[in-house]
């Protein structure tokens, strides 16, 4: 008899992605210099089933010790071996509740019960900048960052759902965010695609009841029930009366806009970079400052609204503005010197950047 439904659905998504891996890896081996000049010294891959080779891809699962994340990591034991892959795990302990350091030790110790190796615990430090869950996120990924590099991991799985997914879109909708933010999590994203998300097609009863199936001890964390993060609000308060009031299926059809979303982004994206190609040129930066950078205002002024405020973006990005910062009020104030000039003055973005209007051109540099 198979395994229980819920647990052939996990698998079947990491195995997935694992093979997705595979194949990234083996066109960025065949690529590289050192495999092309010694093609013979190329390791091929071990059958499946066998034992993965010591010189094998490793894959790290990203691990809370929630439910999302603990069949994820017993996902990737069961299927990696059967690929030819090394698997190991992190946890990153955010130090923000009392005993986290020895629960981030306990669930190290359930990864690697499960065969995971390595395994790694990191404790961090969580800043304040953007908010508690920005800063707690922003540290958590640099945590799993320098855990790929260390351990020279191809690809790091985490566990975000379905569930998650329309969570982040329904923010993106709450702050008016364009199709960018809309499109939620990316299955692959990170520095050459380090980070996949195998479960985004899996809600999240599927992931705790292939926990419950295999009887694996999972840890509820507190803070995704405490009122005072919006995002827990999202998951307990605003979904559940979506749903009451429109009936099932609004997690799917906001999972689905960030799929349509992301489609459209990525096209829109596409064009602006070919656009840039055609208006922007670059002066030399100053010491110790970012680049300047020309815009010529005729040709920005012929293209669609859409493509045309991303070219300033990207532009306003180059010249050093932080990106984080960056928001759609000032690409709009931006936009009206090309569409609406009538002598205005500079306008002053984050970063000290000014964006000037210079006869046909705009000059974003920093000040």
């Amino acid at each position: 008899m198979g395994p229980h439904p819920a647990v052939a659905a996990i698998r079947l998504a990491v195995r997935r992605v694992l093979h997705d891996v595979l194949v990234a890896h083996s066109a960025a081996s065949s690529c590289s210099p050192s495999a092309a000049s010694s093609p013979s010294t190329r390791s091929a891959p071990a059958p499946r089933g066998s034992a993965p080779r010591d010189d094998a891809p490793l894959v790290l699962a990203a691990c809370s010790g929630g439910a999302d994340s603990m069949a994820l990591a017993s996902a990737l034991a069961f299927e990696a071996p059967r690929a030819g892959l090394r698997a190991g795990g992190v946890t990153v302990d955010h130090g923000l509740q009392q005993g986290s350091d020895a629960r981030a030790a306990e669930v190290a110790d359930r990864m690697r019960a499960l065969g995971l190796a390595p395994v790694e615990a990191i404790a961090v430090s969580v800043g304040r900048g953007g908010g508690p869950e920005a800063a707690a996120r922003d540290a958590r990924y640099a945590a799993l960052d320098g855990a790929a590099e260390r351990h020279g991991a191809t690809a790091v799985l985490l566990g975000h759902t379905r569930d998650d997914q329309a969570e982040t879109v329904l923010l993106g909708l709450a702050r008016g965010s364009g199709t960018r933010s809309l499109s939620g999590m990316a299955w692959v994203s990170g520095a050459d695609g380090r980070y996949r998300r195998p479960f985004l097609q899996l809600d999240r009863h599927t992931v705790r009841e292939a926990c419950l199936a295999q009887s694996l001890p999972v840890w509820d964390d507190p803070h995704n029930v405490d009122p005072s993060y919006t995002r827990s609000r999202v998951r307990h308060e605003a979904l559940p009366i979506l749903e009451k009031a429109l009936g099932k299926g609004v997690v799917e059809a906001l999972a689905r806009t960030a799929q349509l979303s992301r489609d459209d982004a990525d096209a829109l994206d596409a064009w602006a970079a070919r656009a840039e190609a055609d208006v922007m040129t670059t002066a030399p930066a100053a010491a110790g400052g970012a680049q300047a950078v020309h815009l010529d205002t005729v040709g920005l002024h012929g293209l669609p609204t859409a493509v045309r405020r991303r070219v300033l973006r990207r532009a306003a990005i180059a010249a050093g503005a932080p990106a984080g910062s960056l928001f759609a009020r000032h690409i709009e104030e931006v936009d009206r010197l090309i569409t609406g000039w009538r002598g205005q003055r500079a306008i002053n973005l984050p970063g000290r950047v000014e964006v000037r209007r210079e006869g046909g051109r705009l000059v974003i540099r920093q000040g």
